[in-house]
């Protein structure tokens, strides 16, 4: 088997608030339908629904691993107007994290790995 992609289908509460969201957070969106679209940055992606199941949504944890993590905090800080939350950037033995919880409380663990 080779492998080309992996992409999760990630819940809204309110679909056109998380649209909003991963737009300003820095991602671009292609729709493929009334309740889907594609959240792209460089090569990578998921899928964001209007579909919300609260269990799931509470439940759902993905890992995004960025170059620059300070940078990402910084423009999270900018982004007041979403109802998110995240925490410190804490140092790791592998590099350095923060969580982030979206607008559905979908959780987001952002790493900056130590080359």
């Amino acid at each position: 088997m080779q492998v080309d992609d992996i992409r999760a289908f990630v819940p809204s509460k309110n679909y056109q608030q998380s649209q909003s969201f991963y737009r300003a957070f820095g991602f671009e969106l292609t729709t493929i339908s009334d309740t889907l679209c594609l959240c792209e940055s460089g090569e990578c992606g998921f899928f964001l629904q209007d579909f919300y199941q609260p269990q799931l949504a509470n439940n759902l944890m993905l890992q995004l691993s960025v170059l620059d993590i300070d940078e990402v905090y910084s423009q999270l800080h900018r982004l007041n107007d979403f109802n998110v939350k995240h925490s410190d950037i804490t140092q790791q033995p592998w590099g350095k994290e923060l969580n982030l919880w979206g607008p559905a409380g979908e959780l987001w663990q952002i790493i900056e790995f130590f080359d």
